[in-house]
Parts: structure tokens; sequence; C-alpha cells
């Protein structure tokens, strides 16, 4: 497999979050939703990174017993038992994705898989294994939505207990990369940088802490701009949110 994944920015602890229902991944959740209904017991998401796949995969794993493995580790002869595969796309040992699915497939397993593409595209230099993954139902997820985005970084701010003013979202949001990762690390730069500077979340802040990862941030902000950054009629330290709650 082909495909290079990018450095995790955190732990995948820190990045996964139950999914947020958005019409951007319908479909996926109405194929999760019936597992009886996949062909041959198998299923792939896809998707663009970001999309939410391995938070679907991870929540469907927890709710159908699924164990979890990861693409990148996938080697040898698996056994066959209930799985959930992450980044199957890019399995180390292609043989050892066709024993999977093959040893899946006769035992009665369900399989679920991620991948950025839909299966059927998947490079496979085995002939056995491309035509398994072509008879492999697959189930899109599109980007994030705006409102999904948002509701992701308020998600991320609320596990970290840090309180940001939607102003100061919508600016993040504006020029954040439309990924869950990268909302994830910056939610844990601001917390440690509001945290370390006693005040609350400021533009003079974001722009400080998250170096690298806003739209044209190459470079901490001068001097000057940390002034102010203690500002905390911006935003405070809190617990989080009651309305989160409707996002479950």
């Amino acid at each position: 497999m082909a495909r290079q994944l990018p450095l995790p920015l955190l732990p995948r602890a820190e990045i996964e979050i139950d999914p947020i229902p958005d019409s951007s991944n319908a479909v996926a959740r109405t194929w999760l939703a019936d597992p009886m209904s996949w062909p041959a017991g198998r299923l792939a998401l896809h998707g663009p990174e970001g999309s939410g796949k391995s938070a679907f995969l991870a929540q469907a794993a927890r709710r159908l017993g699924l164990r979890r493995l990861s693409g990148p580790a996938l080697r040898g002869v698996p056994d066959g038992a209930p799985t959930a595969l992450d980044d199957a796309d890019c399995a180390a040992e292609e043989p050892a994705l066709f024993h999977l699915i093959n040893a899946c497939a006769a035992g009665g397993h369900l399989l679920l898989m991620t991948g950025c593409e839909p299966p059927s595209r998947w490079e496979a230099r085995l002939p056995d294994l491309a035509s398994r993954l072509r008879a492999t139902a697959a189930a899109p997820l599109a980007q994030p939505t705006d409102a999904l985005l948002r509701a992701l970084l308020a998600r991320y701010f609320e596990r970290r207990q840090l309180r940001v003013e939607p102003a100061i979202q919508d600016w993040l949001l504006a020029r954040l990369p439309r990924e869950a990762a990268v909302l994830a690390e910056a939610a844990a730069r601001l917390d440690r940088a509001a945290l370390a500077h006693g005040g609350g979340v400021t533009r003079a802040l974001a722009r400080a802490s998250l170096a690298g990862l806003l739209d044209g941030s190459g470079e901490g902000a001068p001097e000057e701009e940390w002034e102010g950054i203690g500002d905390d009629s911006v935003a405070t330290l809190g617990p989080p949110s009651a309305s989160m709650g409707t996002l479950l």
C-alpha cells in the first residue's frame, strides 16, 4: 500500500471523540447502524483526512465488540476475529490484509476498515486481494461542514474545561486547517498557554501559541502582541458548557 500517513500531532486518545452527527457523515452512519447489511460482513469507511473515519471506527469497535488493529502494523497471518482495521489502505503487508479478510469471512466475523479512497481504488498487487477489495461495501465520509468543525472545536475546548468566546472560535476556524487532529492540537496549545499566562484566550495568545498551525503563521507573534494576553474579559477558564450535551 502506497499511502503515507502524516505524523499525528497528539496521541490518538486526545484526538478521538464520539462522532457528531452531520450531513457529511450521514451515509456512513446509516451503514454503521446496521452491520447485518454489510455484504460478507465487511465494510470500508472512506474519506479525506479529518473527515472522522477513525472516530467512527472507534465508536463502532466499542459498540460491536471489535478488536482494533492498525494497517501500518498489520503483518504475518492475522487470526480471524471481529476486527476494526484503521488505515487499512496502507497495510504493512498486502498478504496480511488478504489473510485477515479471508479469516474474517470464513469465521463469519465483522470486518470494518478505513481508508482515504474506496477500497476498489486501494493499491493491491495481489489479484485475489484486489478482488476482495472490489467486493467490499464502501461508505463515504465527506469533508466536515462548518457546523461540524465548530462543534468539534467546542468539544475539544469543553474537554479541557477551557472557555473561549464565540468570536475567538470563529477567528480560529477561519484560519485553522479543517482537520480534527489540528483542532485538537490547537485546543491543547491554547490550554497550556492560558494556564501559563494566567489569563483568558485572546487573539494575541492564539497568534503566539499556534505558530505553524494558523494560515500564514510560520513564526510566533512579535513581542508586542503578547501585551494583554491575560485579558480575562475576552475568555476565562471554567467548567464545560451544559449545552454541549446536545452535540453527543
